[in-house]
């Protein structure tokens, strides 16, 4: 079996270290990642500059490679270049860091599962959650077990085309998860997300950071699970349709007023 990995915390992050010694066991690793952090990156693509790819030395002596671009390129030229399109699998972690509820909106780790599924390949973004105050080092071996665990059982049990899995590991050491479980995407909203600062010119500059608005967990969501200290694992289609809203905007008179040429310019 032949795996494309990949993430944003760049090609040297310890987390797709993690998932390639437990994806090893399965077949083919191909790591193909940014050569370096492109957290936040969301669905981005390069279009008005070249890539380039270069091969990489992992810690264990194997290869990988290292790109330019975001990554979401990652996938396109791992398994379109890299690989020559004989993929089975896609795999984007293990992030440094939470992708619950609405963080699906910028996560390039998510971005890159994303692109999996439009290429309509089997994918998942793995990500591995903890208190920012926690001085605990990070400790991925969990979340890489659990890893390989679920991509033998999506390899066995397919998603439809062009779905995808999100999946949160807590780490609250000395306590390891309490399970898994399926979830919906949940809310996660950030506040005062704009630091102003001056420069040493007393020029202002702003840096974007924020806080999460605290909020009580939506029942079954990622967020609640993650909380109680259980893995969320939650299918993601790519279908953003409210469809339960067509019905009423389609009651909204906008042709009124409107000649058929007329619409034809809008």
């Amino acid at each position: 079996m032949r795996i494309l990995l990949t993430n944003d915390d760049g090609i040297h992050a310890p987390g797709i270290f993690a998932a390639k010694q437990a994806l090893d066991a399965l077949g083919d690793v191909f790591v193909v990642a940014p050569e370096r952090p492109r957290s936040a990156a969301g669905h981005a693509i390069t279009l008005h500059k070249p890539l380039r790819i270069a091969k990489v030395t992992l810690p264990d002596g194997s290869f990988g490679y290292s790109t330019s671009g975001t990554p979401t390129d990652c996938v396109t030229l791992g398994t379109e270049i890299v690989m020559e399109r004989e993929c089975a699998l896609v795999v984007s972690g293990i992030n440094s860091g939470a992708n619950l509820g609405w963080d699906l909106t910028y996560s390039g780790t998510v971005a890159a599962a994303i692109e999996g599924a439009v290429l309509r390949y089997p994918s998942i973004a793995i990500s591995l959650a903890f208190d920012e105050k926690l001085s605990a080092p990070l400790d991925f071996s969990a979340a890489a077990a659990f890893t390989a665990k679920l991509a033998l059982q999506l390899l066995a049990d397919p998603l439809p085309p062009h779905t995808f899995l999100n999946v949160n590991v807590p780490f609250a050491p000395p306590e390891p998860p309490r399970g898994a479980k399926v979830t919906h995407q949940g809310r996660r909203e950030y506040v005062d997300r704009i630091l102003v600062r001056d420069d040493p010119a007393g020029r202002p500059y702003y840096w974007q950071a924020g806080d999460i608005r605290p909020n009580d967990p939506d029942p079954g969501s990622d967020v609640e699970a993650v909380a109680a200290g259980f893995i969320s694992v939650t299918p993601v289609q790519m279908d953003m349709t409210a469809y339960p809203l067509l019905a009423q905007v389609r009651g909204w008179k906008m042709n009124s007023g409107m000649t058929e040429n007329r619409l034809k310019t809008i």
